[in-house]
């Protein structure tokens, strides 16, 4: 069960519970924030990674998550971004004056990550991320796709990730997320001379 409250045409926030036999999720986004974070889903990692898109996307984030990590970490990795991308939908509204596009490239040592987006309604993930282990931590490294997959579905995104160096793992995915922050505040940054909708076709 989702629900969705708090949303403001004068200050871009959002909050969504999603509530499942699997996790149990409560999310507040203020896209106009100021890179703060509070975040808790009993994945040391993934608490990292997301408190970078806060920070580097100039976000407001508090995620609070309870999941079946009995199980493992997929279902509350997922869930989340299934909740992040509602609210990054519910939060650009018609996207009327927003910029809509968004690219960085991110060195992380010696990783080098670029993330282009596009608040195009039609959401996808077209990544190309090479890690050379199977964990980092505890943490499988193929819920990076996943996250960013539902991410992108939920919230309407078209999302590219290229890799361009990178030999350690946790190097490669803070470089993805961060880039990705940087990315989504370039997108969703409201310019004057954008009149109406940032389409040919006048919806999006």
């Amino acid at each position: 069960m989702d629900a969705v409250a708090g949303t403001s045409s004068t200050h871009r926030t959002a909050e969504i519970r999603r509530t499942t036999r699997e996790t149990d999720i409560t999310l507040r986004l203020d896209l106009d924030g100021d890179g703060s974070s509070e975040v808790t889903t009993g994945v040391g990692f993934f608490d990292h990674m997301l408190t970078h898109i806060a920070r580097h996307g100039l976000l407001g984030l508090h995620v609070h998550a309870r999941g079946d990590l009995e199980v493992d970490d997929h279902h509350t990795v997922e869930d989340v971004g299934i909740a992040l991308g509602q609210a990054l939908e519910r939060t650009v509204g018609d996207k009327a004056g927003m910029v809509r596009y968004g690219a960085a490239t991110i060195p992380m040592d010696e990783a080098l990550v670029l993330c282009a987006l596009d608040f195009s309604g039609r959401g996808g993930l077209y990544a190309d991320l090479t890690f050379p282990d199977t964990r980092i931590g505890t943490f499988a490294v193929e819920l990076v796709d996943e996250f960013f997959k539902s991410v992108a579905a939920n919230a309407g995104i078209t999302l590219h990730f290229q890799q361009m160096a990178g030999r350690n793992a946790h190097h490669i995915a803070e470089a993805a997320f961060k880039a990705f922050g940087r990315a989504l505040d370039q997108a969703t940054r409201l310019d004057a001379r954008v009149a109406g909708v940032p389409s040919t076709k006048g919806v999006l």
